[in-house]
C-alpha cells in the first residue's frame, strides 16, 4: 500500500506552470483527483504527461495529459509527499505455495 503525508490538514494548491519541476515524489491534484507523476512521453513538440491516481480516490487508471491541459488542470499539493511502498520480504510470497 502507498504512504503519502500531510503536514497540513487543508490542501494548499499550487499551480504547475513548469513542466520540468514535476517529480514523482509530490502529489498533484488534478480534476479533483490526488494523483503522482510518472513520466512523459510522445513528441518534443507534442508531449504527453503520465499520471496515476492514489489510492482509495474514485479514478483508477492512470491517464495523461498535453501540456495545455497540464496547465490548466494540474496543481502541486504543498506538504505533501508520495513515497513508494517499502519492499516487503519473500514470507508472503512463501505462503502463497
Amino acid at each position: 500500500m502507498a504512504h503519502f503525508t500531510a503536514t497540513k490538514m487543508e490542501l494548499n494548491l499550487i499551480k504547475v506552470y513548469d513542466t520540468t519541476l514535476l517529480s514523482s515524489s509530490k502529489v498533484y491534484q488534478i480534476n479533483g483527483t490526488l494523483s503522482r507523476y510518472l513520466g512523459d512521453e510522445g513528441t518534443i513538440r507534442h508531449p504527453q504527461y503520465l499520471f496515476a491516481p492514489l489510492p482509495n480516490q474514485k479514478k483508477k487508471a492512470s491517464f495523461r495529459l498535453n501540456r495545455n491541459k497540464l496547465m490548466t488542470r494540474c496543481y502541486e499539493v504543498e506538504g505533501m509527499v508520495y513515497e513508494k511502498p517499502a519492499v516487503q520480504d519473500n514470507s508472503q510470497q512463501l505462503q502463497l505455495f
